[in-house]
């Protein structure tokens, strides 16, 4: 019984963050596969489910000098009728820019929001506060 408990908490644990994607972080993802690891096994699954979310949004999170570069740009703000969400692909009239040294991530400024982007799929990952 205790083995079928741990087993579920690691799979909804490593399942759960990367469904709950939006805005990403290390310390956003650990509280989050903490709180659905605990409510699925408990105390045990909190444990899994925190560490496996820290890791999820971790990977999802841009570097650091990706983020502080796009903060420093200045770029004009492009109208989109719909919110910008974390995991949407923008649509084709919006321009992508580049990021030097960095070709996973582009950048624009949708409804005056600096969003950072999947260049191949044009999915925003990170929405910068």
């Amino acid at each position: 019984m205790r083995n079928k408990i741990l087993i579920g908490s690691v799979l909804i644990g490593l399942a759960a963050p990367s469904a709950a994607f939006a805005q990403a972080s290390t310390a956003t993802g650990a509280v989050g596969g903490a709180a659905i690891g605990a409510v699925v096994g408990g105390p045990v699954g909190a444990v899994v489910g925190g560490v496996a979310g820290a890791t999820v949004g971790a990977a999802a999170e841009p570097p650091p000098e990706v983020r502080t570069y796009v903060m420093k740009e200045r770029r004009a703000s492009v109208r989109v009728e719909r919110e910008v969400v974390v995991g949407e692909p923008l649509p084709p009239n919006v321009v992508l820019y580049e990021i030097p040294n960095n070709d996973a991530y582009e950048y624009t400024v949708v409804n005056d929001r600096r969003v950072i982007v999947e260049p191949k799929t044009r999915k925003v990952v990170y929405i910068v506060q």
